[in-house]
């Protein structure tokens, strides 16, 4: 039985690979967390990723995720349980967050691959840009991007140049705007339900009041008190 190599020095040698064969090419390489993430300029995706897939440095046989990232509101949070409020940074209290349309690093999509002959897993970025996020399509190389890419597609609104069928995968085919962008509403913008009358279904302005939404915080009091007989829950007041 061949000896795998260390986990630490696996990524060594694939971070060094990638430097050699990438780097001319505009790529990046970054390591971090025990994990190694391969930036790639757009234009340069099918010719980066096809090489993954065949070197024999590589043979990134596997895809085993896509997904989009939507960074317009990276770096900004109040999930600080200790001091949470109602006020400070969150779609549900930030209601002027505008983010930047136009900014060419707002969306990126992001590929998980797996090489099984190397026993190495490899974290794929792309920049899709912010007003128009596209890049190619990878389902040529692996087949799996399919629906990955339609649910980056139908959530984030970033396009794939060259997919043969994209189309909304979890909203409905009249749904407007893609939820999982930082800019769209937390309750919506409609809601919808079947009509017996009409018997279909219809949309209509949403109905319920937004709220704003705090991290859970845990409190140091009788509510989680072990002894179930010192116990005192408001319900009982």
């Amino acid at each position: 039985m061949t000896e795998q190599p260390s986990r630490t020095g696996g990524r060594g040698a694939l971070a060094s690979a990638l430097e050699r064969h990438f780097a001319a090419q505009g790529c990046e390489v970054l390591t971090a967390l025990g994990e190694v993430t391969l930036i790639v300029p757009a234009e340069r995706l099918l010719a980066v990723a096809g090489a993954l897939r065949d070197h024999k440095d590589f043979h990134f046989a596997e895809l085993i995720d896509l997904c989009g990232v939507d960074y317009s509101a990276y770096g900004r949070s109040e999930w600080v349980t200790e001091e949470a409020s109602t006020t400070g940074f969150g779609r549900g209290v930030d209601r002027d967050f505008d983010p930047k349309l136009d900014d060419p690093k707002r969306f990126a999509v992001v590929y998980h691959l797996l090489s099984l002959e190397h026993n190495r897993r490899l974290r794929l970025r792309v920049y899709a840009g912010g007003a128009a996020p596209m890049v190619d399509s990878v389902r040529g190389l692996w087949t799996v991007a399919d629906w990955y890419e339609r649910e980056a597609f139908d959530l984030f609104g970033i396009l794939f140049r060259g997919h043969p069928d994209l189309r909304r995968l979890l909203t409905d085919y009249g749904f407007v705007g893609h939820p999982f962008r930082k800019d769209f509403p937390l309750i919506g913008q409609v809601e919808m339900r079947y009509d017996p009358e009409q018997q279909r279904v219809v949309y209509e302005p949403v109905s319920i009041e937004p709220r704003t939404l705090v991290p859970r915080v845990i409190r140091s009091d009788s509510r989680y008190a072990r002894d179930p007989a010192t116990r005192t829950d408001a319900s009982d007041a």
